[in-house]
């Protein structure tokens, strides 16, 4: 079982910035793949950023140039750096963690998700 906390998340200006972070814990042989996906109400949840085990980044185009995600392969942890938020990144964020155990069997597993609201 993988356990995925994030925390960071909470009410910001626009213009401001919050980093958010995940942390994996349990009985992990490797994780290839983590990533941050956002759910605003009444929508779909959508990619924001991926990042791979060798730190390649895949990114939304909305938040280009704004957001950036990193990750600390010995923590087991990954980041996502926002700044310049608008309104429009209002939203539950959920991390996303893919990997695999000792055993072979792969894994993708999702934190509880961390609130961040963007407003005035």
């Amino acid at each position: 079982q993988v356990q995925l906390v994030e925390s960071g998340g909470g009410l910001v200006q626009p213009g401001g910035s919050l980093r958010l972070s995940c942390a994996a814990s349990g009985s992990i042989f490797r994780i290839n793949n983590m990533g941050w996906y956002r759910q605003a109400p009444g929508k779909e949840r959508e990619l924001v950023a991926t990042i791979t085990s060798g730190r390649v980044t895949n990114a939304a185009a909305s938040v280009k140039g704004r957001f950036t995600i990193s990750r600390d392969n010995a923590k087991n942890t990954v980041y996502l750096q926002m700044n310049s938020l608008k309104p429009e990144d209002t939203a539950v964020y959920y991390c996303n963690a893919e990997g695999a155990y000792a055993s072979g069997r792969v894994f993708s597993s999702w934190g509880q998700g961390t609130q961040v609201t963007v407003s005035s």
